[in-house]
């Protein structure tokens, strides 16, 4: 009986020694009698007990590590707070097991050395603008160092970067500066604008204006000019008609009687407003005058019974 049950408790050691279950993205390290004999993928392997062991136990995911805050000295010689995370993947779990006693404290140490030389060569304002560029640099000098590790080195984060107070108290003064300057120069130019504007207004308005009153005096020259032509054009229609009347039978005779009444009611309306009058010198032409219209009155039939016409 007792038999019995060390055979069964040396038949479960044996089969768990010899039966492997690897999970998915998992690597395990196999060695024989201390060798590097094989790594074993995932799915179900079998292991020779008590020869053949499994050594090391490597996951191939990405694997985020935390890069411990450090001090670092920049170009101007400014102290720097810096802390970051790093992202790698082992890819060679053999190397991965012998490359180095341990890989993580190795990333770690060169990502921490790395960054230092690289804020090293930068002044303190540029940090905060290339922080792209310090990612990269780390990454590129970690992984070309890492590959001996069976590493690869997928990214590398700055989480933080910490000037000390005095700097961050001098930095935010310069920013508030930099905002009133930019207060004060955007005043400026929205002064500047509106005096332009005005300025444009008024110049814009007076050549309305202008041109208005230029238009205005060209109507009223064009409306004269046509008002001359129009009295001339009737004038000369009068004249014209006058004349054509004059050449009619009796124009003549009417015309000289339409003198005499102009004489007659001149000398009239001289003796009516003024208490002087004046007396022409040879008043054989006034009675002449007046005798020629009273002739010309009773040969038109003007007095007496009207002319047949």
């Amino acid at each position: 009986m007792e038999i019995a049950v060390v055979l069964a408790v040396i038949a479960v050691i044996f089969i768990t020694r010899t039966i492997k279950i690897v999970p998915q993205q998992t690597a395990l390290v196999v060695e024989r009698l201390g060798k590097y004999d094989r790594t074993l993928v995932p799915g179900l392997k079998f292991v020779i007990p008590f020869i053949e062991r499994v050594a090391y136990r490597h996951s191939l995911k990405e694997v985020p590590l935390d890069v411990p805050s450090q001090v670092c000295i920049t170009k101007d010689n400014t102290q720097l707070q810096v802390d970051g995370i790093l992202y790698f993947q082992v890819t060679d779990p053999m190397r991965a097991s012998y490359g180095s006693s341990d890989y993580l404290i190795a990333i770690t140490q060169l990502a921490q050395t790395t960054l230092r030389s690289v804020i090293g060569k930068m002044e303190l304002d540029k940090t905060f603008e290339e922080r792209e560029m310090i990612n990269a640099s780390v990454v590129n000098a970690l992984d070309e160092a890492a590959l001996t590790w069976g590493v690869k080195v997928l990214r590398y984060e700055i989480k933080d970067l910490t000037p000390p107070a005095a700097i961050l108290h001098a930095m935010q003064a310069q920013i508030t500066a930099e905002r009133e300057k930019r207060a004060l120069i955007a005043a400026s130019e929205g002064r500047r604008q509106e005096q332009i504007n005005i300025a444009t207004g008024e110049r814009e308005a007076f050549i309305a204006r202008s041109e208005g009153e230029k238009q205005a005096e060209i109507n009223k020259a064009m409306g004269e000019a046509a008002a001359i032509i129009a009295v001339a054009d009737a004038t000369s229609e009068a004249i014209r008609k006058i004349a054509a009347a004059i050449q009619e039978p009796g124009g003549q005779a009417a015309v000289q009687l339409k003198v005499a009444e102009k004489a007659v009611d001149a000398y009239a309306q001289l003796a009516q407003k003024n208490n002087t009058m004046i007396v022409p010198g040879n008043m054989t032409e006034v009675s002449a005058l007046i005798g020629t219209a009273m002739t010309l009155l009773k040969g038109s039939g003007a007095l007496g019974a009207p002319a047949a016409r």
